[in-house]
């Protein structure tokens, strides 16, 4: 790679990489593992920086090859055997609506999940892309966006029956 190129490489993971540590969190629910699957994103980054400075959207781009990463990793023999335990997240001081204990199970019930429906809720409600958008970071068409979502969220509703309703009675 020319020494401009690398430049240019370097600094686009600078302004992104805290962005990509927190999707990849988001879908894997381990900051290790998230932080690992991170760096193999942007090791294929590096080889193939060309083609993603020509892309029309390189965020786009690079959260395609950060989602497939992830969904790689969880079709690997290890994956499936050995599943960590949730852990706290380290912001747990942050400020949040339904409280520490409904974040807590809301990050639970997600681990529950099959992981392209992860995907396809962590894509459309925390990293607010579209159905367009999330079909293309997955690879699939926006009517495959549109089940899975819906099945996310009748499995949800499922894993967390009085989450709704005690939420909505409080208000």
């Amino acid at each position: 790679m020319r020494a401009d190129d690398e430049r240019e490489y370097a600094e686009f993971v600078r302004g992104q990489v805290l962005a990509l540590r927190r999707t990849a969190y988001r879908l894997c629910g381990d900051w290790h593992l998230a932080e690992d699957l991170v760096q193999s994103a942007l090791v294929l980054l590096y080889r193939h920086w060309p083609r993603v400075v020509s892309a029309v959207s390189p965020h786009a781009y690079v959260r395609k090859v950060l989602v497939n990463t992830v969904l790689e990793e969880r079709r690997r023999w290890w994956s499936r055997r050995v599943r960590p335990s949730a852990e706290p997240p380290p912001d747990l001081g942050a400020a949040c609506p339904v409280g520490i204990d409904g974040r807590l199970d809301l990050r639970a019930a997600l681990a529950g999940l099959a992981p392209r429906q992860r995907a396809v809720l962590v894509l459309r409600y925390w990293e607010g892309l579209d159905v367009a958008e999330t079909a293309e970071a997955l690879g699939c068409s926006a009517g495959t966006v549109k089940s899975q979502t819906s099945d996310a969220i009748a499995a949800l509703r499922r894993l967390l029956p009085n989450y709704v309703s005690e939420r909505l009675e409080s208000r």
